[in-house]
């Protein structure tokens, strides 16, 4: 496969926290990559380094040793943020912004027009249910609502690699499926590759593509073979 199709390419890439006898080793050695459409399930217990790894993944955290790499994407930081839209396992919205200000946010940022963020917003706050919510504060949500105002937040983006750590874990099984529902339904929409960490295995057989960590290492099915 010809390397510039890939959207990231991790070749050895390490990321370890600390230094000397307290250092924590977070991910080592992996190698691997997402190219365009994919659909990605990471398992693994906590702690094994599967949100990490995202980071890395999304350029928000940077390798200790190997690299990262975006052959399809800006050579900018900056620019590249706009093309991968990351949820993270805490819903990280801004207390001081109400629902739809939340969602609009990256795209004010990128500068799209008025009108067009309205639209924007609205279609993803209905695609996960919380249109009702507009007008409310983080602090007015319950943790379920809020990780489903995240995830429209990212959907709104419109990015073309979505990395999604444990979206499901704080929504109950029917939401968290229908959240699933959303997700590969919005990528195949615009074309956008997923890559979903998590722990929940009706999650893990939706997607195409199955890896697992263990103790910071990476296993796909180019070294174990895909993990049923």
């Amino acid at each position: 496969m010809n390397h510039i199709e890939n959207l990231v390419v991790c070749t050895d890439a390490s990321r370890t926290f600390g230094s000397g006898l307290s250092a924590v080793v977070a991910v080592q050695g992996t190698t691997a990559q997402v190219v365009p459409g994919a659909r990605i399930a990471i398992a693994g217990p906590s702690g094994s380094g599967k949100s990490t790894l995202l980071h890395l993944m999304a350029g928000l955290e940077l390798p200790t040793r190997g690299q990262v790499t975006w052959p399809s994407f800006s050579t900018d930081a900056a620019e590249r943020t706009q093309d991968i839209g990351v949820v993270f396992q805490s819903p990280s919205l801004v207390p001081a912004l109400d629902v739809a200000e939340n969602t609009a946010l990256p795209l004010i940022l990128a500068g799209v027009d008025e009108q067009e963020c309205r639209a924007r917003v609205a279609e993803a706050l209905e695609r996960v249910g919380v249109s009702d919510l507009a007008g409310k504060l983080p602090e007015e949500l319950s943790g379920g609502q809020a990780q489903r105002v995240a995830v429209a937040r990212v959907l709104a983006q419109r990015p073309r690699l979505i990395l999604a750590d444990e979206p499901t874990g704080q929504l109950d099984h029917a939401t968290g499926q229908h959240l699933i529902d959303v997700l590969l339904a919005t990528t195949a929409q615009i074309g956008a590759a997923l890559v979903v960490t998590t722990h929940d295995r009706t999650v893990l057989e939706r997607l195409d593509t199955h890896w697992s960590m263990h103790e910071g290492r990476l296993l796909t099915a180019a070294t174990q073979g895909v993990l049923s």
